[in-house]
C-alpha cells in the first residue's frame, strides 16, 4: 500500500495512466474507481482533451489506499473518506500511508472487530428467541 514501498514499487515509472491500467495495476474495476472519483474528492484524475480520464502516480496510490481501507481494514465510504481527510489531508495519505492506530494492538484490525461485533449480534438474536 502506499508508503509500504511494495505496492508503489509495483506502479509503473510514468506519469499518466488511462482507467484501464489503473484497473490493471490496482485490481478495481473501471466503474468502481469511477464511483469512488465521485466519493473521495481526493481522487481527481484529470482529464485529456478527448474527454479521457488521466491517472497521476499519486492517483493510484490514492486508489490503493481507498482500496486497503475498504477491502482490508473494514471502513464504510463515509469511515475512510473522514479517515483519509483527518489523518494525512488530500494527498499526504499517498505519500505518508496511514498513522499507527495507538488504541488498539497492531493485530487486531477493524475488520476483525466488525466481524466479531456481527457473530455477537447473531449470538443475541439467538438467545433472545429463547
Amino acid at each position: 500500500m502506499p508508503g509500504d514501498g511494495q505496492s508503489a514499487s509495483l506502479i509503473p515509472e510514468k506519469s499518466l495512466f488511462r482507467i484501464g491500467e489503473v484497473s490493471r495495476l490496482t485490481a478495481t474495476k473501471p466503474f468502481v474507481l469511477r464511483y469512488w472519483e465521485t466519493e473521495f474528492p481526493m481522487l481527481q484524475p484529470v482529464k485529456s482533451p478527448k474527454g479521457q480520464r488521466l491517472y497521476r502516480r499519486q492517483d493510484v496510490e490514492m486508489v490503493l489506499q481507498i482500496k486497503r481501507l475498504l477491502y482490508d481494514e473494514g471502513f464504510t465510504i463515509a469511515g475512510a473518506r473522514r479517515h483519509l481527510r483527518e489523518h494525512n489531508g488530500s494527498r499526504a495519505v499517498a505519500a505518508s500511508g496511514p498513522a499507527p492506530r495507538t488504541d488498539l494492538p497492531q493485530t487486531i484490525s477493524r475488520k476483525v472487530l466488525l466481524d466479531l461485533r456481527d457473530a455477537l449480534r447473531a449470538f443475541l438474536t439467538v438467545l433472545e428467541r429463547q
